[in-house]
């Protein structure tokens, strides 16, 4: 547990907080939206600070990155909480439920990374849950792995506020973001969140870092020719550069009652999208 950034101490005890866009204002003993932080007498703390719930070295092209470092491979950490709801998670037995964790320091944890590099480690992936409610912990051990010359890649869903992201860019390197579809209302009724903020992420850290961008396509939801040209027109509007994943879904979580995505859905995305973008991808077609 350590005492939180971003956050302002407001009446009768509680807080509010500016680490995302949820701006929760949180009641004492009372959980953010993220379940990873909490007011306890009248201050911000992380609760995830130190608690690795998954740890793996795994090749870079899992995050997923196709276009940084192919062929290495990358320590992944993670910790537990989101600030999404989406009914479809893929990770949520780490991102909303209350899964068993080890403590693990940002020292310790760049000190595994850093012994790991005649395995083929290139650094620090903070993966599996959302590393961006992980703040002050991947703010930390970013900067050290940083100073052993080892890279720092954050697959994240980009929806975090402007002035944390702006402090913590300069210690990563890539990121992958979930663009989790291209309209509001996806955004608003599945995740319980907002494109807008996310857009956002993607064209502030595209000027700083390495990044691609992933969209998990769902039947009857975000699957449509016209939405996937929209969000390819979009990114090539930042950059033509910018690899685009697109991702078969297959059920989960509270999404048990929509089927897999036909292969052919994704063949005909991929078409779309590489009319605006050089490298687009189709994933998870097994």
């Amino acid at each position: 547990m350590k005492l939180a950034k971003y956050f302002d101490k407001i009446e009768e005890g509680k807080v509010h907080c500016h680490l995302c866009p949820h701006h929760c204002v949180i009641k004492p003993e009372g959980l953010g939206a993220c379940r990873a932080r909490k007011n306890i007498d009248g201050n911000l703390f992380s609760l995830n600070y130190g608690k690795i719930t998954s740890a793996a070295l795994d090749p870079i092209e899992k995050k997923p990155l196709f276009n940084f470092y192919p062929g290495s491979r990358i320590l992944s950490a993670g910790s537990f909480g989101c600030n999404l709801k989406c009914s479809f998670c893929q990770n949520w037995k780490i991102a909303h439920d209350t899964p068993r964790a080890q403590e693990l320091s940002p020292l310790e944890l760049t000190e595994k990374a850093t012994e790991l590099i005649p395995h083929g480690n290139i650094g620090i992936a903070y993966t599996y849950n959302e590393p961006s409610i992980w703040y002050e912990y991947v703010l930390k051990a970013s900067k050290l792995a940083k100073d052993k010359g080892l890279v720092n890649v954050l697959v994240t869903n980009g929806f975090i506020e402007r002035k944390p992201l702006e402090e913590l860019l300069p210690s990563i390197d890539a990121m992958n973001i979930d663009v989790k579809a291209f309209t509001a209302g996806f955004y608003n009724d599945i995740c319980k969140a907002s494109l807008d903020n996310v857009k956002q992420t993607v064209e502030l850290a595209s000027r700083k870092c390495h990044v691609e961008v992933t969209t998990l396509v769902i039947p009857g939801l975000n699957d449509s020719m016209e939405e996937i040209e929209r969000l390819s027109e979009w990114l090539s509007s930042i950059s033509r550069e910018i690899p685009l994943h697109l991702s078969r879904y297959f059920p989960n979580y509270k999404m048990l009652d929509v089927p897999p995505t036909p292969k052919e859905t994704l063949y005909k995305a991929k078409e779309i999208a590489s009319r605006h973008l050089a490298y687009v991808y189709a994933g998870n077609l097994r």
